[in-house]
């Protein structure tokens, strides 16, 4: 089967076409990858090549050897994503180390995979081992407002979390983990991948200061649903903040517990705190 026919590929073109709509992928801005299922592989096997050269990823996953993934492609623009998917975008084959990768269709006129591989194969391996193999997208964009919340709010887990929460009821049950926030770091190496990767081990969402927002999920349309979500909360946010430095009324600590119950979803008190 021709790889642009498949179900996965067309999911994945979509979420980058759709990112780019919402303007959170500036220039080469953002990138994407999903973890293919075994017979997912097995119907574009024809389609791949295994004549290119090992590359080193740049950290180890061994949990994840053997497994193929669908990447945006180092340096792409994603608005070209939908109009040459075969040049912005590849498959790759992770090596049975889980230390090397080589490219097995796409990026047709040159290229590597994402510069963030790292801190995707990183989540992916850390995702796919506490949720049994169902997590299989990461996504990363640069959506403004929770940008410049980063300027604004204190880098901690607890105050993202609880400010993102009280915007949109259906925040906690969207997200009822929270989210996690890293301080601002070099993007696109190793070191992180690993904090980013110790994050996703209790979240599903990651702030990055001063950069963007990665996303986990089972799927395409779960993964950009909870980026869609937190970016419009942190839109919320920001208008509040600018129309006085202070709220006249907010959803409390005890409606947070009301509701959890009704939704039947777990919320952890360290976001409960009294202000």
């Amino acid at each position: 089967m021709n790889v642009l026919e498949t179900r996965f590929a067309q999911g994945f073109i979509r979420v980058c076409d759709d990112g780019f709509q919402q303007n959170w992928h500036e220039r080469n801005g953002g990138n994407l990858s999903y973890r293919l299922k075994k017979e997912e592989v097995e119907a574009v096997k024809d389609a791949l090549s295994y004549e290119g050269d090992w590359q080193p990823i740049g950290t180890s996953v061994p949990k994840l050897g053997g497994e193929y993934f669908m990447v945006s492609g180092s340096g792409k623009f994603m608005r070209n994503m939908i109009l040459d998917p075969e040049a912005n975008s590849c498959i790759i084959e992770v090596d049975e180390a889980g230390e090397n990768y080589r490219i097995c269709w796409g990026l047709r006129d040159g290229g590597r995979p994402t510069s963030e591989l790292p801190t995707h194969l990183m989540n992916h391996e850390v995702k796919a081992l506490a949720t049994d193999g169902r997590y299989r997208v990461i996504y990363h964009a640069h959506p403004a407002n929770i940008i410049a919340l980063t300027f604004v709010l204190p880098l901690t887990d607890e105050a993202f979390t609880r400010e993102l929460w009280e915007m949109a009821t259906e925040c906690p049950v969207v997200f009822p983990s929270g989210v996690g926030v890293v301080g601002w770091m070099v993007p696109g190496g190793r070191d992180i991948a690993v904090a980013t990767s110790k994050l996703m081990k209790d979240y599903d969402a990651a702030v990055w200061a001063h950069h963007g927002l990665f996303c986990a999920g089972e799927d395409f349309d779960l993964t950009f649903g909870l980026m869609h979500t937190i970016e419009k909360s942190a839109e919320i946010l920001v208008k509040v903040m600018s129309i006085r430095p202070d709220k006249r009324q907010t959803i409390m600590p005890e409606d947070f517990r009301n509701l959890a119950k009704d939704f039947r979803v777990s919320l952890p008190e360290k976001f409960l705190y009294e202000k």
